[in-house]
C-alpha cells in the first residue's frame, strides 16, 4: 500500500478490528483495514480457511487475506465478506464469521496432494492494491 503512494497508519491496540487505517492518495479519505494471515505451515487444506471472526458491516472497511503457502491475497469489502463468509449458527464461535478460500486435490495417479484457490474466490485475488486505493465503494 505504501509503495502505491498511500499513507498506511497503524493502530496502537487493536481493540476495534483494525490493524490499519489508510489514507488515500487521490483524496484523502480513509478506510479501516482488518489484515488476516495464515503461514505455510498451517495444516494441510487449510492455507485459506479464516475463522472465528467478529464481524458487522462497516462502511468503508476493508479486509486482506493472505496465504504464505498459496502466496496468494484476496481483498474484500465489509459487505462483499458478510454475503462470502459463513455465519456460525451454534456452538461455542455462535455468530462468528469464516471463509475458506482454498480446496484441496489429489492426483489420481500420482497420489501428489495440492491446494488451490476455489474459482469463485478468484475474482478477489489482487496483485496490487488499487481497488482499495479509489474512493469509496
Amino acid at each position: 500500500m505504501l509503495k502505491e503512494g498511500m499513507d498506511v497508519y497503524v493502530p496502537l491496540v487493536d481493540d476495534h478490528a483494525v490493524d490499519a487505517i489508510v489514507r488515500r492518495k487521490d483524496d484523502g479519505t480513509i478506510a479501516l483495514v482488518q489484515i488476516k494471515a495464515r503461514s505455510k505451515t498451517v495444516a494441510f487444506g487449510d492455507a485459506a480457511l479464516y475463522a472465528a471472526i467478529p464481524h458487522e458491516h462497516r462502511e468503508d472497511y476493508w479486509f486482506i487475506f493472505y496465504s504464505e503457502r498459496l502466496e496468494t491475497i484476496w481483498l474484500m469489502t465489509s459487505e462483499e465478506f458478510i454475503e462470502e463468509s459463513n455465519q456460525n449458527k451454534n456452538g461455542k464461535n455462535i455468530g462468528l464469521r469464516s471463509v475458506w478460500f482454498n480446496g484441496k486435490h489429489t492426483d489420481r495417479k500420482s497420489g501428489e496432494k495440492s491446494e488451490y484457490v476455489k474459482e469463485r474466490y478468484l475474482r478477489y485475488v489482487i496483485q496490487d492494491f488499487s481497488r482499495l486505493a479509489k474512493s469509496k465503494v
